[in-house]
């Protein structure tokens, strides 16, 4: 996207979100905010940063496989290699293996929840990216570990359903904790609440 088309949008969206927050209508206001800055993040972040998180993953994901011997991580390319029963594959870390659009919702999401202080949103933001970059990680070595002892034909069913379902329950746990559980906690009906913060 043109850098000028951008900045002009970026002054819209800053000034929509301006007259929501005038207006008091923070429903709105918290869907354009986060969506916007997504928007945004896609254009502008993803292309530097996805590479970079590709390495940290691959870099995480291979200390378990140098630890047990049942793969390799090349983190500096982002390519894990795996020498099954029968034969070898090499998987690359890429836009969707990289956990980055996870990691984009999750704080375009957060930083407009309004729940939390800012101190508090900072904080839940670097947790919740560990997070999610380790619990990618994981389902990649999850990944590798399958094909490692099943061999290469059940690389799909690893990748497409058993390692998407490990990483999507893990990610389920966080927004529970960060964004539901935290709104029940601190919601407060008259002189009735659900309990304190711990």
């Amino acid at each position: 996207m043109n850098i000028t088309l951008g900045i002009v949008l970026g002054i819209i969206w800053l000034y929509v979100l301006r007259i929501l927050t005038k207006a008091k209508l923070f429903a709105w206001k918290y869907v354009w905010g986060s969506c916007g800055l997504f928007i945004f993040m896609m254009i502008y972040v993803r292309p530097v940063a996805m590479m970079p998180l590709a390495q940290v993953v691959a870099s995480i994901a291979g200390i378990l496989g140098t630890f047990t011997g049942c793969y390799e991580s090349y983190f500096k390319y982002g390519v894990i290699f795996v020498d099954s029963v029968q034969g070898s594959i090499s998987l690359v870390i890429d836009f969707e293996c990289s956990g980055i659009l996870e990691i984009m919702a999750y704080l375009c999401l957060l930083i407009f929840y309004e729940v939390y202080n800012h101190y508090e949103r900072a904080m839940l933001c670097i947790v919740g990216t560990a997070y999610i970059i380790l619990a990618n990680a994981l389902r990649i070595a999850m990944i590798c570990f399958i094909i490692y002892f099943a061999g290469t034909d059940a690389y799909h069913i690893a990748h497409t359903y058993i390692g998407r379902i490990f990483f999507y329950v893990i990610s389920i746990i966080l927004y529970f904790m960060v964004f539901t559980r935290s709104h029940i906690i601190r919601q407060k009906i008259g002189g009735f609440s659900y309990g304190a913060s711990k």
